[in-house]
């Protein structure tokens, strides 16, 4: 059911029976580590390039993801998916792995909650029994395609972040126990004016408070609803601009409640600039993290408002700036 101008409420509320999070060797140290499913020592994976260690993490991400809801492969009808990498391909590479039908997805580092609102809308109007969502993202592969080579060693400014190395997934059924989806609020692109590609916090912040603002309008949700609200991957900087941003907008979220997926991931001793950003950022934080905060009763009903820059290495070259997106899907346990 449309709430609104820009807002899904889910009736039959989708539960998320299975979920999974799985990565690198920097996520091993972070602040989050325990409650991811899986750890890697090594950022090769056993593999030969980057790109194939991501697909490899995606791959695991969902066959966890799978196993935990007690499912197989050919019980899943419909796997959406994105990431960073040229064409996607590490999610079209693990569709070919998983052979479930696909539909991939590209919202930069929005995807995930862009692949659980739509695999939530799928099985909520009953076009789908289960549906998998998932994204990944790997240090290495980002920096050599968006940056520099890591190998190159260079410089960055203090407003930059680092590269989750890491899968997410989430399996939605039709029934079952775990945490409901209830609302998904789906973005605009916001553009305003940034053109550096190291400052994606402040590039995405603006898109983060128009989401959240929508959001709010227009189910009519007070803040107080809400345990906890989590941006996707703004990092310090682009969080305490969203933060101002929307008390200049007559939303006020008590600090205690208001939060970053790359500021929680990685401890502060840790060497990342900003925070963490990447497609798995707000996926392993919400799939690991928060799920299981859910579980354990610590959490009943959250906001995640996955943020991203919708910028290539081309558009950055033609000197274009940067557009950015944010989508937000409320949970419940």
């Amino acid at each position: 059911m449309i709430k609104g101008h820009q807002t899904w409420f889910f009736e039959s509320k989708p539960v998320i029976i299975g979920s999974a999070a799985v990565g690198g060797p920097f996520e091993a140290q972070g602040a989050l580590a325990k409650d991811f499913d899986l750890l890697h020592d090594d950022l090769w994976l056993g593999q030969d390039s980057y790109e194939k260690a991501e697909k490899k993490l995606m791959e695991q991400a969902c066959e966890t993801a799978i196993k935990k809801a007690g499912l197989k492969k050919e019980d899943i009808q419909f796997f959406m998916s994105g990431d960073l990498i040229n064409q996607i391909i590490s999610s079209s590479f693990t569709a070919r792995t998983l052979g479930i039908p696909y539909l991939g997805l590209y919202g930069a580092c929005s995807s995930s909650m862009e692949g659980l609102a739509l695999a939530s809308l799928l099985v909520d109007s009953k076009f789908a029994q289960n549906a998998l969502a998932a994204t990944s993202s790997h240090n290495a592969a980002a920096e050599k395609q968006y940056r520099y080579p890591t190998e190159y060693g260079a410089q960055k400014p203090p407003y930059a972040q680092w590269t989750v190395t890491g899968a997410g997934a989430a399996v939605v059924a039709q029934q079952g126990e775990g945490p409901r989806v209830i609302a998904a609020t789906i973005g605009r692109v916001v553009d305003m004016g940034l053109s550096d590609p190291f400052n994606m916090g402040a590039a995405m912040a603006p898109a983060a408070v128009d989401t959240i603002e929508a959001h709010f309008r227009d189910t009519g949700i007070d803040v107080s609803q809400y345990d906890l609200i989590a941006t996707g991957d703004l990092g310090r900087v682009g969080h305490q601009i969203a933060g101002d941003l929307l008390k200049k907008h007559g939303i006020d979220i008590p600090k205690e409640k208001f939060t970053d997926c790359g500021i929680l991931i990685y401890r502060d001793d840790q060497p990342v600039f900003a925070g963490g950003s990447g497609c798995a950022c707000a996926a392993t934080t919400t799939y690991g993290h928060f799920i299981s905060r859910m579980k354990r009763g610590e959490l009943k009903r959250i906001l995640v408002i996955a943020t991203g820059a919708l910028l290539s290495p081309m558009s950055y070259q033609q000197k274009e700036t940067i557009p950015c997106i944010a989508h937000a899907v409320s949970i419940e346990m």
